[in-house]
């Protein structure tokens, strides 16, 4: 298939390389020309078979839109909010009834039910879908929670299913901002287990017996109750970095879990594992002591391990 890819940073640009190297035809844009310059450096000769032809980028989200032919398809891969926001503003000026719109962020499924239902009135299909698995998704295989107009969810499977490959999946959840609603509830609970993981080795790493903590990670993974993705990149972590030095600091939050507390709230829902997992990265921001216990440095560690993503310190 032909699609467009805006934002090409840890995850935008793994899925437009993945989509690209299972024979898709895929076009870019990044708000950064630095970016796309080192974005094509991938593909240098000898690193894969594929014609360049199918792999482009665009100078600007104008000259992206008169790039593609019809039906076009865009999939936003950028910060949530105003990065969001003032792209598909931008898009909103040259797209036509019958393109699709696909925003791949961690969305608010309010900003996604609103967006659909503006789209919508143009004749434009807006999905908003959930992407999870961070970085290593690409090889793994990405799980896929897919919101909005079921109609464009049919016509794009063909790339729901390269991204799947090999171990991931997709599923279609409703119209509006079902997608991203999933996706959020499923952050919320990431919030939990990894607070979990992070006090439970901070008790380990505390003992009198002076633990082999990556021994008891190892132990963990075989089998047992608590075994799974996360504690996988724990062991990994620990393997490389046996007292996670240099994972010091304050944990961030992005807004997901916080929007899980608020609507179950709205639900009348106990979810006070959720609520007090996000409190603690929120007191990590500024309490310097915090920020040296083994549980923050488990937290930073799989959050680096599984997006990339850097500590400020």
């Amino acid at each position: 298939m032909r699609i467009a890819i805006l934002g090409i940073g840890r995850m935008g640009g793994r899925i437009a390389l993945k989509l690209y190297r299972e024979g898709h035809e895929v076009l870019v844009w990044n708000r950064s020309k630095e970016a796309v310059f080192k974005f094509l450096e991938y593909e240098k000769p000898g690193l894969i078979s594929f014609k360049r032809k199918s792999l482009k980028a665009a100078d600007t989200i104008e000259d992206l839109v008169f790039s593609m032919r019809k039906p076009r398809i865009f999939w936003l891969m950028l910060p949530s909010g105003k990065p969001t926001e003032e792209v598909l503003k931008e898009l909103s000026k040259y797209i036509d009834r019958g393109d699709i719109i696909i925003d791949g962020g961690n969305a608010n499924f309010k900003d996604t039910e609103r967006r659909f239902r503006d789209f919508k009135k143009r004749g434009i299909q807006y999905l908003g879908i959930g992407v999870s698995g961070g970085i290593l998704a690409a090889d793994r295989g990405y799980p896929l929670m897919v919101g909005g107009s079921k109609k464009a969810f049919k016509h794009i499977e063909p790339i729901l299913k390269t991204l799947a490959k090999p171990n991931g999946g997709y599923a279609y959840f409703g119209e509006g901002g079902a997608g991203h609603f999933v996706k959020m509830v499923h952050n919320g609970i990431e919030y939990g287990i990894m607070q979990s993981l992070g006090e439970g080795f901070e008790v380990l790493e505390k003992s009198k017996y002076k633990l082999n903590l990556l021994d008891a990670a190892k132990i963990f993974q075989k089998g047992t109750i608590i075994s799974g993705f996360l504690m996988d990149l724990l062991a990994y972590s620990l393997k490389n970095n046996k007292k996670l030095s240099g994972m010091e600091g304050p944990v961030a939050q992005s807004g997901e879990a916080l929007w899980t507390v608020e609507e179950a709230k709205r639900e009348k829902v106990n979810v006070k594992i959720i609520e007090e997992s996000l409190n603690f990265r929120l007191k990590t921001q500024k309490d310097k002591k915090l920020q040296t216990t083994f549980t923050v440095k488990v937290l930073n560690a799989l959050r680096n391990a599984f997006g990339g993503h850097e500590i400020k310190k």
